[in-house]
């Protein structure tokens, strides 16, 4: 029989889980890599619900599965090793556990990388452990940038006023810290509000959060972004003009748009930021720059709206550089290199956030192999 591995959390095992083991133990016999407790807390911020050692044997007591381990490593890439010394013919990720580093492993080592589906078993509902988790506990959303990332700092607009646009998202996965998904501030909301927002009006929610993480005396301000792509629903965009707080809102909550934007939008993983990275390191923010950036976002907003795909490419990409062109640690070559491995089949591609690292989002025509999608969190979700 061949060898196959897959790798993850399983925490809190269910039907889902056990679906993904059986149809990956269809290429051969399935051995399963388990992410210690260290790892899960590194990259999602939050202890697990069952340890190590309790996850290790509700796995080994799955009949599909040939024998599991927990992965040595640490990081997103914890289960190098054991790949090496397997040396499985397969290794099987869903479409939200690829990445461009596990193919490159899998190129190096002359491994097959399958991505699968979520499909339930028959008449089985379909489940996840985010699903699961939130139905009990935190249902908070997370955010994307679309257009006109960095100018909600004063620092920035001070020199050319304008907008920036944030996409709100349901949490249907689990996005890692340090990643562009402005997870640091949806941990601050978690104090205030720990399992879902209250019943008020968006833009007050996103003001009270944004004051909350930015306490008088922060030497470091987060931008107001964050917190209105996640207190605000749907599409939004908001405008600055040396100052941290936006002086006008704008939002759309068309069913036609949201839908549109969901079937063009995609994410792929990349990996954490670094910790030491130091964006400020080396800046080009000049009026000319920054203006490039509002531009781009003003474009972006009417693209859309239009449902202009290829005008909304365009203007993706144009962000994108002038973030870069402002702040060139944003990218590497590492990440130019995930990103060359995108360019024939995406439109467009912009990294989630600061930079660095992260998630890659791609504007695409058609869904790209590989890439999950995203779900935009309407209005009236009751998240």
């Amino acid at each position: 029989m061949k060898k196959v591995f897959v790798s993850g959390c399983y925490d809190l095992l269910h039907s889902g889980h056990v679906a993904f083991f059986k149809e990956a133990a269809q290429y051969g016999d399935l051995y399963v890599g388990i992410g210690s407790d260290a790892t899960i807390a590194e990259l999602k911020g939050r202890q697990t619900i069952n340890s190590e050692q309790e996850r290790l044997y509700m796995v080994k007591s799955v009949r599909y599965v040939k024998e599991a381990f927990v992965n040595a490593g640490s990081g997103i890439m914890d289960f190098e090793n054991e790949l090496r010394t397997l040396k499985p013919e397969y290794f099987v990720v869903n479409e939200d556990g690829f990445s461009p580093a596990k193919k490159q492993l899998c190129d190096e080592l002359g491994i097959e990388l399958k991505v699968l589906e979520r499909i339930p078993d028959a008449g089985l509902p379909a489940r996840s452990t985010t699903a699961i988790r939130s139905a009990g506990n935190c249902t908070l959303p997370y955010r994307i940038d679309l257009a006109g990332t960095w100018i909600d700092q004063p620092y920035v607009s001070k020199h050319y006023p304008g907008w920036a646009i944030t996409l709100s998202l349901e949490p249907i996965i689990e996005y890692n810290e340090r990643c562009g998904m402005s997870t640091s501030t949806r941990n601050a909301a978690k104090k205030i509000w720990p399992y879902h927002l209250p019943l008020e009006k968006p833009e007050r929610l996103a003001e009270i959060l944004f004051k909350f993480e930015n306490e008088p005396g922060s030497s470091i301000i987060s931008g107001a972004q964050d917190a209105i792509g996640i207190c605000m629903p749907g599409l939004v965009r908001h405008y600055y003009d040396s100052a941290y707080w936006p002086k006008k809102f704008e939002s759309v909550y068309d069913e036609d748009i949201l839908s549109w934007l969901e079937q063009h939008i995609f994410m792929v993983l990349l990996w954490p930021r670094e910790k030491d990275l130091d964006l400020l390191k080396e800046t080009y923010i000049t009026t000319e720059n920054v203006k490039r950036l509002a531009d781009a976002a003003e474009k972006a907003w009417n693209a859309i709206l239009e449902k202009d795909i290829h005008r909304f490419a365009e203007a993706f990409l144009d962000s994108f550089r002038a973030q870069t062109q402002m702040f060139p640690a944003m990218i590497n070559p590492q990440v130019q290199k995930a990103i060359d491995e995108y360019k024939d089949g995406a439109l467009a591609w912009k990294l989630a956030g600061a930079g660095g690292g992260g998630y890659l989002i791609l504007v695409s025509e058609e869904p790209v192999k590989g890439a999950m999608r995203i779900k935009v969190r309407r209005k009236d979700s009751g998240i």
